[in-house]
């Protein structure tokens, strides 16, 4: 194991040190006719096919101005590492009618060694879409565009950049391996509707650094198959706090293993940090080894939860318990402020009890008092100051 690590390491480096020899070919957008208060659509698509190609790192300049563009799809393979380096304002159409029913607004995927940077913006101009999503009521609502796909990439990395107001989903991160997101910002408000920050899934090694993320719903989501996933330094808030899940509600999924969450900040969020799983589901891939540490909350709603029962909208039957078994998790040094006198809440699955929780220096209140715990279908181990469990 070891071995096959140390030398994809060794390769990682030789291709960098390849590819890093020689200065980075520059494409500006400008080149193919992309300019301030036009459409970029066909310009960066174009920029991107000849940086594609290119055997030389190449890096694709969107200069400072303010640019319109439509739903872009590009992919690899490529023969060398691309750089996007964003400066300008890159705005999505307003209408989601004018976006061909693309489900992504920005989608990348099948790329190796890929950057992102700049202190540019990709705004989604979402208002007008967030009035029109009926998803809580219709099943078979119209599903709106999300800001950034990235899809089966590897060695990734997204920094300095900030993504504002998405339709939908900020971003989606599928397949990948290797990512990293440094300095990166998500900006949206409290009531926009189904726009989660970053949500990983089927990915592993992404790390989530040094971000701040304001939206209206998970600051940080991990669906099913995401491994070694780290979120730290990052201030949520507001939003729905960092979830894992919703899991259970599929027959095919993978489990979700090795989290860590640490030195984050989460305000005046609905939820802290939380694992939830749907009740009555197929789903039976377990989720394990979930470490949350280190963490400020400042008058969030439920700092720490496990639900089991988790049911929005009343979509399902809660009749029949989660299948999905949680274990091997440790909140440690919790600390701040709660909404609710119910600051910790554990309610695990009836059918296959949660193992192995620990609550750690828990030092929560609420209006001053400590908090309490509500615990269903488990016995954690507490160790330092945390509140004792209640049925």
């Amino acid at each position: 194991m070891d071995m096959k690590l140390n030398m994809a390491t060794f390769v990682l480096f030789l291709l960098l040190a390849i590819f890093g020899s020689t200065q980075s070919v520059v494409i500006d957008i400008k080149k193919f006719g992309g300019a301030p208060n036009a459409d970029i659509t066909q310009a960066l698509t174009k920029a991107w096919d000849e940086a594609c190609a290119s055997t030389t790192a190449t890096k694709i300049v969107i200069p400072s101005g303010t640019y319109k563009m439509n739903a872009i799809q590009v992919k690899g393979p490529c023969k060398a590492p691309i750089e996007i380096n964003v400066e300008g304002t890159i705005q999505a159409p307003p209408d989601s009618n004018a976006m061909n029913d693309a489900y992504e607004w920005i989608k990348i995927e099948h790329v190796d060694f890929l950057t992102i940077s700049g202190h540019g913006v990709f705004d989604g101009q979402g208002a007008k879409a967030w009035k029109e999503n009926d998803c809580g009521t219709n099943q078979k609502c119209k599903k709106r565009s999300l800001n950034l796909s990235f899809n089966f990439l590897k060695h990734a990395t997204v920094r300095d950049i900030t993504t504002k107001d998405s339709k939908n989903f900020h971003v989606n991160v599928l397949g990948c391996t290797n990512f990293t997101f440094d300095g990166f910002h998500v900006s949206a408000p409290a009531d926009s509707i189904n726009t989660d920050g970053i949500h990983i899934g089927r990915s592993t090694d992404v790390k989530i650094l040094n971000t701040n993320i304001a939206t209206g719903d998970d600051c940080v989501s991990l669906g099913d198959g995401s491994k070694q996933i780290t979120v730290q330094n990052v201030i949520c808030g507001p939003g729905h706090g960092i979830s894992v899940g919703s899991l259970g509600k599929y027959p095919e999924e993978e489990p979700v293993e090795h989290l860590l969450v640490k030195n984050c900040t989460l305000k005046n969020t609905d939820n802290g940090v939380r694992i939830k799983t749907w009740p009555s589901g197929p789903g039976t891939s377990p989720i394990t080894d979930m470490h949350f540490e280190d963490v400020n909350m400042v008058d969030v709603m439920n700092p720490i939860i496990i639900d089991q029962e988790y049911c929005p909208w009343n979509q399902c039957d809660k009749k029949a318990p989660s299948k999905v078994k949680i274990s091997k998790v440790t909140f440690k040094n919790i600390k701040g402020t709660s909404k609710t006198k119910e600051g910790v809440i554990l309610m695990c699955s009836s059918g296959v009890p949660c193992d192995g929780v620990e609550l750690s220096d828990i030092n929560l209140t609420f209006n001053g008092a400590p908090i309490d715990a509500k615990c269903a279908n488990v016995k954690p181990l507490i160790t330092g100051k945390a509140p004792a469990c209640k049925a």
